[in-house]
């Protein structure tokens, strides 16, 4: 198989912590890139509208996450590491979930593997983009 870039999209959660690692074992074996794509969930896009929630501090956490893998990544593999975050939903796009973002997102950077979360319950954003990606992807897709 021959993979150039991964995709791990996550939100922040231990399971897509879990998921990451994984996508950087894939990069590692493969001599591939890998490119986190944060998947921000409705629920949270819209308490930072209605400003129960700190932008601030959401970022905050977002760096501190991407960074805590952007280093494992260099610990073990000396590839490119890109990030990028997406909203998971659209008030405007009646067909933009979760699953299409990650479709789309693996088309825009020419990803070669996604590596791809199935949080229990499927109550986060990236979880519930788990079945979709698997059907639809015209890549090979690992879940955990």
């Amino acid at each position: 198989m021959d993979i150039d870039l991964v995709l791990a999209p996550v939100d922040g959660s231990d399971q897509s912590e879990r998921a990451a690692e994984y996508a950087i074992a894939v990069a590692e074996r493969y001599d591939a890139d890998l490119h986190l794509l944060f998947v921000i969930d409705e629920r949270l896009h819209q308490d930072i509208d209605s400003g129960d929630v700190s932008a601030t501090a959401v970022a905050e956490q977002h760096r501190a996450f991407t960074e805590s893998i952007r280093e494992r990544f260099r610990d073990v593999h000396d590839g490119t590491f890109e990030t990028s975050s997406a909203t998971a939903f659209s008030e405007t796009r009646l067909m933009q979930t979760p699953g299409s973002v990650v479709l789309d997102v693996a088309e825009d950077v020419d990803a070669d593997f996604i590596v791809v979360p199935r949080e229990e319950g499927g109550e986060e954003a990236v979880g519930r983009a788990a079945i979709y990606v698997i059907e639809y992807a015209s890549q090979p897709v690992l879940t955990v």
